[in-house]
C-alpha cells in the first residue's frame, strides 16, 4: 500500500517553511490584524517562495513602502530561506472556515486565477 501525502508547507531551496510560524510572527506585529502565508512558484528562482496576505489594522494605510518595511522586518526575525521573497499583498480579509481555520486552499486558487488572467510570460 502506498500513501501519497501532500505538504501544505512551501519548500524554499529544499527547506520546509511552516506557514503558521510566519503567520504567528506577522500577527505579532503592531500594524497587522491577520495574516495568511502560502507558497507561490517563482519562475525566476525556480522554486516556491513564501508570500503573505496581510490584513492591516484600521489605523494603518497599505502601500508599497509599508509592504517593503514589513518584508524587511520579517527578514530580521527569520532564517534566510523563510524570508517573504514572494512579497506581501494587502487584503481586506483572510478566508477562514466557520471554526476559524485559515483556508489557504482558497488563497492558492486565487493566486492561480490571477496568474491565468495575466496570461503567459514570453
Amino acid at each position: 500500500m502506498h500513501l501519497l501525502t501532500i505538504s501544505l508547507s512551501p519548500n524554499t531551496e529544499g527547506f520546509p517553511v511552516p506557514p503558521a510560524e510566519l503567520e504567528g510572527l506577522l500577527v505579532g506585529h503592531a500594524d497587522i490584524a491577520d495574516a495568511c502565508v502560502i507558497g507561490v512558484y517563482d519562475e525566476a528562482q525556480a522554486t516556491e517562495v513564501p508570500r503573505a496576505y496581510v490584513v492591516l489594522r484600521q489605523s494603518v494605510a497599505p502601500g508599497d513602502a509599508r509592504a517593503k518595511e514589513l518584508v524587511a522586518w520579517v527578514a530580521t526575525q527569520v532564517a534566510p530561506h523563510k524570508r517573504l521573497r514572494g512579497g506581501i499583498h494587502f487584503v481586506d480579509q483572510v478566508p477562514k472556515s466557520a471554526s476559524g481555520k485559515i483556508l489557504r486552499r482558497v488563497m492558492r486558487e486565487q493566486v492561480k486565477k490571477e496568474a491565468r488572467a495575466e496570461g503567459p510570460k514570453i
